[in-house]
């Protein structure tokens, strides 16, 4: 794999009103913009999942519209997720993965399950849930990584209990939710969500570099596969950020 092939940058989902003049062109069709964000960025995370089950056809829709070598990182339903005991979360996390999400074929990234911010660390609890992730599907390895949003889980029993299970920690940056940056998976998972109106692209040059070195530093010192989003913040100007950065960061 070329060093650009290990790297993926992009946003969350692609459908928002405020993109189109900003991001896509004027008079862009709807159905045309995931076409037209994939050859933009390199990677997109589906947030639609989160809260409700997609068609097979969409799944395959969207896989057929992007690029080769474009992935989808895939937002896991919160019916898995936001629930008090997680190892009653089995029939959800086998929904989803029959629900089409295996129509992406090898543009499915990782899959994010994303937690409430009330939801605290209990290990027996985690361990549970993540015993029910699967591996594998029908040939396909299955990435997983876990956003953590309380601060129980800023903790080594956690860091253990992901590296056990070989899932990462979603790193999330300039939020209030815990900012935990060690490696647990052969690839890294970040979302950085600190974009500004008043930088046309979202972020200060220097915040730019510092991004794109970060990212080159992952690659280069761990040989892992980095996935990076731009998430939140001043929400119009992501896409510029994420186009931003991957412009900073050398093909070869």
């Amino acid at each position: 794999m070329t060093r650009r092939s290990h790297i993926h940058i992009g946003i969350g989902g692609w459908v928002y009103e405020p993109w189109r003049g900003s991001f896509y062109p004027p008079g862009l069709a709807q159905r045309r913009e995931l076409e037209y964000a994939s050859r933009k960025l390199t990677s997109i995370e589906i947030n639609g999942t989160y809260y409700g089950s997609q068609k097979p056809e969409s799944f395959a829709k969207w896989r057929e519209e992007t690029p080769e070598g474009f992935v989808f990182a895939v937002k896991g339903p919160r019916f898995a997720t936001n629930r008090r005991v997680l190892a009653e979360a089995g029939a959800s996390i086998e929904r989803f993965f029959t629900s089409g999400v295996m129509e992406l074929k090898e543009k499915l990234g990782p899959i994010n399950w994303q937690f409430l911010p009330t939801k605290k660390f209990e290990a027996g609890d985690l361990e549970d849930f993540l015993k029910l992730l699967p591996k594998t599907l029908d040939g396909t390895a299955i990435r997983h990584a876990l956003e953590v949003r309380h601060e129980s889980f800023n903790t080594p029993d956690f860091i253990a209990l992901a590296r056990q299970y070989g899932v990462a920690i979603v790193m999330a940056v300039d939020s209030p939710h815990p900012r935990i940056s060690e490696s647990t998976a052969p690839f890294i998972y970040a979302r950085i969500m600190g974009t500004v109106e008043s930088e046309s692209s979202g972020y200060a040059e220097a915040d730019l570099r510092k991004w794109a070195d970060q990212v080159l530093q992952w690659t280069n010192e761990t040989a892992r596969e980095v996935f990076l989003y731009v998430i939140s913040g001043f929400k119009t100007r992501n896409p510029a950020a994420a186009m931003a950065i991957l412009a900073r960061i050398p093909p070869a």
